[in-house]
């Protein structure tokens, strides 16, 4: 009985790992959209596409972000100022994308440009403090990707969301996480109701990398920021030694992040060139044996383990 079930599931990765291997057609033909692509991992993928000889549209938010970016690619690369919280920013970037694509429509549209600041325990943060993110992390994908879907849909193409493991288990607090639990859901449903044109969703879950937006430096510079425009109530329920102990964990997370972001591009490639791309990717090794499994726990142990492996507040029950 085992050994019927060992040799049905080695059947059945042979024949997905066949089907992941066969790879769109026409490539060079093909236009794709990418937001964020002043640095991290879509400034590596916009090259990486670019060297396939794709034609990429790559949105940045500044312009001597664009320039370095033209600098290190081919004159098939274009880039356009993006600011995904204004709404006439993105009208414009659509109509951009429009006249370069023509009749072909957008064959691929990849949703990265994000923030992971203010961010803190939730207690400390104030209502502007999420908003801020959410309207970059989760919004403002959302408002891109209304705005381009006419144009994917033509193409019968694919949409690309970045998350995050933290998308699936929240372990500390502030948007960024709420953020990515948001981009998952709006992933799920614009995945299923695309189906019916032909048009694929992808859903990449990066786990921990060294990009600008997830560096230490940055994090803990925005705790210490909220930290000291928390009021004196919850300094003193909190104390320092919470504050000491919640950076010596920021620092401990960053040493192990990876700095190998091709493992993170590579799966935003697959899922714009493969003829069968999965509907999720979990990048990097932390993501697919530590945090998607924990995932999957009873809450209540993931709760438990958290709790007596942090520090308490000084004035905690």
């Amino acid at each position: 009985m085992w050994l019927y079930l060992v040799v049905l599931l080695g059947l059945w990765n042979l024949l997905r790992l066949f089907r992941e291997r066969q790879v769109v057609s026409h490539l060079q033909d093909k236009h794709v959209f990418i937001t964020g692509c002043d640095s991290g991992f879509v400034n590596l993928l916009a090259r990486q596409l670019d060297r396939r000889g794709m034609r990429v549209l790559a949105a940045c938010l500044t312009e001597s972000g664009a320039e370095e970016l033209r600098s290190k690619t081919s004159d098939r690369l274009e880039t356009v100022i993006l600011d995904v919280t204004k709404t006439e920013s993105v009208v414009a970037a659509t109509q951009w994308v429009k006249e370069r694509v023509g009749n072909r429509g957008l064959w691929g549209l990849v949703n990265n440009a994000g923030i992971s600041t203010p961010s803190g325990p939730n207690e400390w943060l104030t209502k502007q403090d999420f908003a801020k993110v959410l309207d970059v992390n989760l919004l403002g994908m959302i408002e891109v990707t209304l705005s381009m879907l006419p144009l994917v849909r033509k193409a019968r193409g694919r949409v690309v969301n970045v998350s995050s493991v933290m998308g699936r288990v929240s372990f500390f607090g502030g948007g960024y996480c709420i953020s990515k639990h948001g981009v998952e859901a709006f992933s799920d449903s614009l995945r299923r109701e695309l189906s019916y044109f032909g048009v694929k969703v992808a859903i990449i879950e990066p786990g921990g990398f060294k990009t600008c937006v997830t560096s230490s430096d940055r994090l803990s510079s925005s705790v210490k920021m909220v930290w000291d425009q928390a009021s004196s109530e919850v300094k003193e329920v909190y104390g320092e030694k919470f504050l000491s102990s919640y950076l010596s964990v920021i620092n401990l997370l960053d040493q192990n992040c990876s700095e190998d972001l091709s493992l993170v591009t590579d799966c935003m490639e697959h899922a714009l060139t493969s003829c069968h791309p999965r509907t999720r990717y979990s990048a990097g090794w932390d993501a697919k044996l530590l945090f998607l499994p924990v995932s999957y726990l009873p809450t209540f142990l993931v709760d438990v383990v958290v709790y007596w492996t942090s520090t308490k507040p000084d004035k905690a029950l």
